[in-house]
């Protein structure tokens, strides 16, 4: 399958959000399901994409994903520092997994860090039961950075991110 990585356009940002919306709650990643707060920022594309890049992996036509890429600790970074980029809410349709869309926009998100000025590293955060996305992350070159792991939720002690960087 020919996937294409490019730039969302608006048209597709309800689409997109609710990918990203599905792919967490059927993965079990929210904490309150569908009540969770958190949804409501899954879902708005549009705020992400005013703020940094919204890439999508398209193929026949349709999208299978998307993620957001940070560069230079904009706006939308968590943990980025000068001179990092970041990686935030990839997620891959169900119904399109295991066909390389998620490696495919990570890959994008490299190059794309790789082209910043000045970028020396690109970083992200991601829960401990994403495994299929640790296994692309060290796959691509990414380590594990421990003294970074983040709670973005302090009043829960149990939802302490991991966190990843790829040296440039």
């Amino acid at each position: 399958m020919d996937i294409e990585i490019r730039p969302a356009v608006p048209r597709e940002y309800a689409a997109l959000g609710e990918i990203t919306a599905r792919a967490y709650l059927e993965d079990g990643l929210l904490d309150f399901g569908e009540s969770d707060e958190y949804l409501d920022e899954l879902r708005d594309v549009a705020k992400r994409a005013a703020a940094a890049e919204v890439l999508v992996a398209v193929a026949d036509g349709r999208p299978l994903g998307c993620v957001t890429f940070v560069p230079d600790g904009g706006p939308m970074a968590d943990i980025a520092r000068p001179g990092e980029a970041e990686i935030r809410m990839l997620a891959v349709d169900h119904a399109a997994r295991g066909r390389g869309a998620g490696e495919a926009l990570v890959r994008a998100c490299v190059e794309r860090a790789r082209a910043t000025k000045g970028c020396t590293a690109l970083v992200l955060s991601t829960q401990r039961t994403m495994r299929t996305a640790h296994r692309i992350y060290e796959r691509l070159g990414f380590v594990r950075t421990p003294g970074r792991d983040w709670n973005p939720v302090p009043e829960l002690d149990d939802i302490t991110l991991l966190t990843y960087e790829l040296t440039l």
